[in-house]
């Protein structure tokens, strides 16, 4: 039997890297700039990414109640550059089709991937993009459990959203 706790899907971008707070004169407590250029980054320059290391120790102690999967289009490079500054340890990924189908209206284009790669198991995903639509299309079409947990990108995930996911997941 594969595990069968509940998958916790983790986005970089806004949970994570509150890129909101980017043009912010200090970056919000805890959390310090880094300079990133990952593997699927076309840009000129660098990315700055802001992390809380504090995350990396949150994230372990949801890890006895939940298996933790990145759910986010850095997919391997989260492995390369997020997960060793949070002291986190490798974690699968959702490789997202390099071709994206087209989502229902209103429906991130993430979330029918995240339902496939689901497959029944029930789960929480942390993402600054779901919507109420996200919501009430995953309840009808995903056959288990799941928390749509939104995360403001200009204040990256808090207390209140571990609290939430730890509840949650309790209650499986």
């Amino acid at each position: 039997m594969g595990d069968r706790r509940p998958l916790l899907l983790i986005d970089v971008d806004g949970p994570l890297n509150p890129y909101g707070a980017l043009g912010d004169p200090r970056p919000p407590y805890g959390y310090t700039a880094h300079v990133m250029r990952p593997a699927a980054w076309t840009g000129p320059r660098p990315l700055t990414v802001l992390l809380d290391p504090a995350h990396g120790a949150e994230l372990r102690a949801l890890a006895g109640r939940y298996e933790l999967v990145w759910a986010t289009t850095w997919e391997a490079d989260a492995n390369i550059w997020i997960g060793p500054v949070l002291g986190l340890p490798e974690l699968p990924y959702i490789r997202w089709p390099e071709r994206r189908g087209q989502a229902a209206p209103g429906i991130f284009w993430k979330t029918p991937y995240v339902v496939e790669y689901a497959a029944g198991r029930p789960f929480a995903w942390v993402d600054d993009e779901v919507t109420p639509y996200d919501r009430e299309w995953v309840e009808r079409e995903h056959g288990a459990a799941a928390l749509l947990r939104y995360v403001d990108p200009g204040t990256g995930l808090t207390r209140p959203d571990f609290e939430a996911l730890a509840e949650w997941a309790a209650a499986r």
